[in-house]
């Protein structure tokens, strides 16, 4: 009785590019309005954590919001836009 051992190919997992989600200023919407869109488009941002998002891109014109799989960066640049904000993704380096 022979046992054959099939031995697995060995392969290496490459992982998903990620994708940076930016936040531009704009003159148009308020500081609140921003920071309460940023909770509600993305979940798992705290109070905190959408101030200061908020807050750089209006010291320095632009913010990392979040950095993540090009699916949901494209959905959250999308609803961004959508509530009057203007966002961008671009490849993470």
């Amino acid at each position: 009785m022979s046992v054959e051992t099939k031995q697995k190919p060995s392969t290496s997992r490459k992982l998903a590019p990620q994708y940076r989600v930016l936040l531009h200023n704009d003159d148009y919407n308020t500081m609140e309005y921003v920071v309460q869109v940023l909770l509600t488009t993305v979940a798992s941002l705290t109070q905190p954590q959408a101030v200061s998002i908020m807050m750089e891109a209006h010291s320095n014109g632009i913010a990392l919001v979040i950095t993540c799989a090009q699916e949901p960066a494209e959905f959250y640049c999308e609803t961004l836009k959508n509530h009057g904000l203007i966002s961008t993704i671009e490849p993470e380096e």
